[in-house]
Formats: structure tokens, C-alpha cells, sequence
């Protein structure tokens, strides 16, 4: 049988384990295993096997995920979702839309401390979903609005998804953050559109709260404080100059617990309950990363990503082609993998395609992780989607998928705007000269 032969089944296999429910982290071991064993032996593979997580859980690079998820874990717990929220309806106040749209403004900075989609979404949903329905909203645009705002933290810094890609493709973390500003926080501003344009076809989905006075307005914006303390420290403070990645996460989660601890808005009980979280969740997300790289070895084994990068050269395709295809593949996949899943299994294949059209490892991990965006609120597996209608199961899960539909259009023109200007991913970095 041929390497490409052999290539091929184990894609296959990959794919076959994983709509049989399989875990996708055996899915992953199990089919980089088996193709290694069978191109080059058994001894060589079991070697491989045994080598990748120690070489994994040694890599100092992957000790900034943790610190990260323990920081946001601790800033769910100590009230930071509700004061922004209240911070941002005091913004958009008197304004049709004001409370999804501070949503998306609280679920944006919440997740510059969060980092993760789910707990973001969990967050809100129980944070903004009930006092949106008290004014009048539509209950399925209110979950919707929720669902994908919840996506943003995926993409603005500092990001574990963009943390994950930096591992896997080999790129400057502190590039990928710098690269990410630009197109995050235009994403936030197009979903405010989206918002504005809901209101505007249908009113009645969207009613006027009444504004805000200024006492009012200040007082709900002083709640923001306990953000910008720890931006400064988890962002910042690495392009300042004070501390490494995984410094700036670990002083960032300590500042995170010395906060709630001394508002009062965490206890003990509390902080056991970061730290449960943090190491559940670190210990699947890393099983997901050790299955990922052994799937790895054997696709360079297969040299799959080197022939496909040279049959595309030899196709003469065009730029916009490829990126629509490898668009395509990312949507596609974001309909039954979840968005750590989809880097580990794609960057090998996926990343020296578009390095040979003349882009960047920095410009495609922003342009990956706005696809994985896409992928949170996709049918039929959304992760955002189900996290929120399992806490309000009277919303038909098919009402929400209905109302993400104005936000997946705002993805896409960031999609266009990253293809049409890659200028808007690299200016912040040569700006700050990293």
C-alpha cells in the first residue's frame, strides 16, 4: 500500500471515530498510532507514542493555558460578568438595542480576562438572557445575541485558542495577541451592527430601554476597574516589556484571586472551585493536544501537507480560491468538532497551503480563529448554542440558530475584510516592532 494510501485511511479512520462518538482525543492517538505502525513499524511508533506527552507535558510554552483558565475561572466566580454588564448597559443606554449590545461590549472585555467561549456564554446567559426578556426582547434573539458574543473571547487577547495555535504552528504568541486587537474588536463593532439592523427590520424583537442617568452611568462604570487591573497584567503588561506569556498569566491569575478575595466576592469554597475547574478543564483540553500532535507525526510521515501545498502550485489555483476552499473546510468541520479540536486536526495540513500563497503563520491563525468563531454557533453542533439552551430549554434550540444568522453575516465580512486588507492583522504588530 502507498504512503498516500495509507494517508488517506487514516484521515478516514479519523473521521469515522469521531462520528461514532468516539472521544476526539483517542480518535486522534488511535489514528496517528495506527498510520504511524503501518509506515514505518510498531517499534518506531510505540516509541513515538511514548515520547509526544512527555515531551508535551515538559514544554514550558503550555504552562501559559493553564494560568489563563485558572484567571477567568476566578473572575466568573468574583461578579467581574455582571459589573461589565451593567457598565456597558450604562454606555448603550436610551439607545434601541442597548442591552444586547452591552452584551456584546461585556462579553468582549469578559473575555480578554476569560478566554474561554463556554464559560463566557454560561456566563451571560444567566447574567444578561434574564434581564433582556424582562424588557420585551425576543427570547430566541436574546439567546442568540448571547451565543455569539460568547465567541468573541476566542479571538481577543489573551486568547487559549490563539495560545493553542502558537504551540501547534510555531508562531510568536505575543505576535498572535498584537495581530488579534485589531480584528477582534472589529468584530464586536460588527456585531453592534448586526444588532442595529435586527432592530431595525424588527422592532418589536428589539424594544428602547429606557437611559441611564449620569450618576447612574458612573456608578455602574467604576464595576470596570477589576478589568482594566488585570488587562494591564495579562496583556500589557507583555508588550511593555515586564513579563514573559506565561508570567503575565500567572501574575494576572494571582492578581485575579488577590481581587476577589479582597472585594469580598470569593471565598475559599470559591477559589477550590477555580482550581477543580482550571485542572478538569486543562487535563481534556491537554488529552485533546497529546492525541492531536501523535496525529500530527504521521500526517508529516505521510509528507500529505508537502504534496498537497505542491499539487496546488502545479493547479496554478488562485489565492482567493484556495482561502475559499480552506473557509469552506473550517465551516464544515465546525459543525461537529469543537474549535480546539479543529486547529490541532487542520494546522499541519491547512498552514503550509496558505504559507505558499504569500500569507503569514500570523495572519492565518487570526484568520483560522475567526473561522473557528463561525463554528460555535454553526448547526448542528454549536457548542455556544447548546451551552445556552441547556439552561433555558424553553427556547427551541432551532429559534437560536435562527437569530446567530445576522452574526454569522458579520463573520463573514471580517472573513472578506482579512482576505481583501492583511495589512489590518499586521499593522499592530510592526507598529509595537515584535
Amino acid at each position: 500500500m502507498t504512503v498516500a494510501a495509507v494517508g488517506i485511511l487514516g484521515v478516514g479512520l479519523l473521521l469515522l471515530l469521531i462520528f461514532l462518538r468516539v472521544p476526539i482525543a483517542i480518535a486522534l492517538a488511535a489514528s496517528g498510532l495506527l498510520g504511524y505502525a503501518a509506515l514505518d513499524g510498531w517499534n518506531t511508533a510505540l516509541k513515538m507514542f511514548g515520547t509526544v506527552p512527555f515531551q508535551l507535558a515538559s514544554a514550558y510554552s503550555l504552562s501559559v493555558v493553564p494560568l489563563f483558565i485558572l484567571m477567568g475561572a476566578v473572575a466568573s466566580r468574583a461578579n467581574m460578568a455582571s459589573e461589565l454588564f451593567q457598565a456597558a448597559n450604562g454606555l448603550f443606554s436610551g439607545v434601541r438595542g442597548a442591552l444586547a449590545n452591552a452584551t456584546i461590549g461585556s462579553c468582549a472585555l469578559f473575555g480578554a480576562i476569560c478566554g474561554s467561549s463556554i464559560a463566557t456564554a454560561a456566563t451571560f446567559s444567566r447574567v444578561a438572557i434574564p434581564e433582556m426578556r424582562r424588557h420585551g426582547y425576543d427570547p430566541a434573539f436574546a439567546a442568540g445575541c448571547v451565543a455569539s458574543a460568547g465567541t468573541l473571547d476566542v479571538l481577543i487577547p489573551p486568547s487559549v485558542l490563539l495560545a493553542i495555535y502558537a504551540i501547534v504552528a510555531e508562531q510568536s504568541l505575543p505576535k498572535l495577541y498584537a495581530a488579534a486587537f485589531i480584528p477582534g474588536f472589529m468584530l464586536a463593532a460588527f456585531y453592534v451592527l448586526a444588532v442595529f439592523a435586527v432592530a431595525w427590520v424588527r422592532p418589536d424583537w428589539v424594544p428602547r430601554v429606557a437611559a441611564m442617568q449620569i450618576s447612574q452611568r458612573l456608578r455602574a462604570a467604576v464595576g470596570m476597574w477589576k478589568l482594566g487591573v488585570l488587562f494591564i497584567f495579562a496583556v500589557f503588561g507583555i508588550y511593555l516589556g515586564w513579563f514573559s506569556p506565561t508570567e503575565a498569566a500567572a501574575v494576572a491569575a494571582f492578581v485575579a484571586i488577590v481581587i476577589a478575595f479582597g472585594t469580598g466576592a470569593m471565598g475559599w469554597r470559591g477559589l477550590w472551585q477555580a482550581l477543580l475547574e482550571t485542572v478538569f478543564t486543562t487535563a481534556a483540553l491537554f488529552f485533546i493536544v497529546v492525541g492531536a500532535f501523535i496525529f500530527a507525526r504521521f500526517i508529516v510521515l505521510t509528507r500529505f501537507p508537502t504534496e498537497l501545498a505542491a499539487w496546488v502550485q502545479q493547479a496554478d489555483l488562485s489565492p482567493v480560491v484556495i482561502l475559499a476552499a480552506v473557509a469552506a473546510l473550517y465551516i464544515l468541520l465546525g459543525t461537529f468538532l469543537d474549535e480546539v479540536s479543529t486547529i490541532l486536526v487542520t494546522v499541519p495540513v491547512t498552514l503550509p497551503l496558505v504559507l505558499g500563497i504569500g500569507y503569514d503563520g500570523i495572519w492565518f491563525g487570526i484568520f483560522v480563529t475567526v473561522m473557528c468563531t463561525i463554528g460555535l454557533i454553526t448547526p448542528p453542533t454549536g457548542m455556544t448554542v447548546f451551552v445556552i439552551q441547556a439552561q433555558h430549554p424553553e427556547i427551541p434550540v432551532s429559534r437560536i440558530y435562527r437569530a446567530t444568522l445576522p452574526f454569522l453575516g458579520a463573520d463573514l465580512v471580517l472573513v472578506g475584510f482579512l482576505i481583501a486588507a492583511p495589512q489590518l492583522v499586521w499593522w499592530l504588530p510592526k507598529a509595537l516592532g515584535i
